[in-house]
């Protein structure tokens, strides 16, 4: 399969790439663009979760522990002691960053059911989830992050399978195959859970009417199709003017420098 700094790339330059189209079909204000971008960085590394010393399942619950444990210190911070706060904000910490994260690892295991398109459905339900609910975004800002997510997600399904063939010595992998799948067929149960979780995801997130209006209206292919490439020249820039005031001062340079060698071809004419 792809390392972690491979996926990192590639998910960063698919997800710049989808920034910059998105940008240029003014689907979302410039303030929104670099929260949605991340959340194709993100999915770019997500299905490495189930791989107990991966960089990425570290900092996921890493992050998840230091994320809910400000949530419980900020939401009961009037009702309790500073003593009282700082036990339950610790027990956060450790219930979260340990606990949940032995336990996520206990019915885990790699190439299983986050190798799948169900887990990307699953998971671009709960961003849509996350930036609305918690991140307080509208709902087209929601849905766009979560396809962001999805498609990084897809991009690394699809590099772990690229890299399964082994292309110099012309042999595929034990590992080709694994990578994407609709689901993981060897443990339906897994299976199973993660698509009851996929359906109340959906059903918390907000509603995808505007998100499905806005990247089907007519004036935002219209607009991309304009925008595609420059009208007349690259960068405001008009390279034929730069290329002639380049060729006239090279041969006025020439002609003075013939002058002051008293180059015959520029010499007075004899009397």
């Amino acid at each position: 399969m792809a390392n972690f700094p491979t996926h990192i790339a590639v998910g960063t330059i698919v997800s710049g790439a989808l920034a910059v189209v998105t940008l240029a079909a003014d689907v979302v204000a410039p303030e929104n663009i670099v929260a949605v971008t991340l959340a194709g960085v993100v999915g770019s590394v997500l299905p490495d979760i189930d791989l107990k010393e991966s960089r990425p399942s570290r900092a996921m619950f890493a992050g998840l522990a230091v994320f809910f444990s400000f949530v419980v210190l900020f939401s009961l911070g009037n009702k309790y002691s500073i003593a009282e706060m700082l036990v339950l904000w610790l027990g956060t910490l450790v219930l979260v960053g340990y606990l949940g994260r032995n336990l996520f690892f206990h019915f885990s295991y790699h190439r299983g059911v986050w190798h799948s398109l169900l887990a990307a459905v699953f998971c671009g339900c709960l961003t849509a989830v996350v930036y609305s609910k918690l991140l307080g975004r509208n709902e087209g800002v929601a849905w766009l992050a979560a396809g962001f997510l999805v498609i990084g997600y897809l991009t690394h399904l699809v590099l772990d399978e690229i890299y399964s063939v082994d292309i110099m010595d012309a042999h595929i992998k034990a590992s080709f195959g694994t990578a994407i799948k609709l689901f993981d067929y060897k443990h339906l149960v897994d299976s199973s859970v993660m698509a009851v979780a996929a359906v109340l995801a959906f059903l918390a997130a907000p509603p995808t009417k505007v998100f499905f209006e806005n990247i089907s209206s007519h004036s935002l292919w219209t607009e991309l199709r304009q925008r595609m490439l420059p009208h007349e020249r690259w960068f405001d820039l008009d390279w034929r003017h730069l290329a002639l005031t380049s060729s006239g001062t090279s041969g006025g340079t020439a002609e003075t420098n013939a002058q002051a060698t008293g180059s015959a071809s520029h010499a007075a004419p004899k009397p």
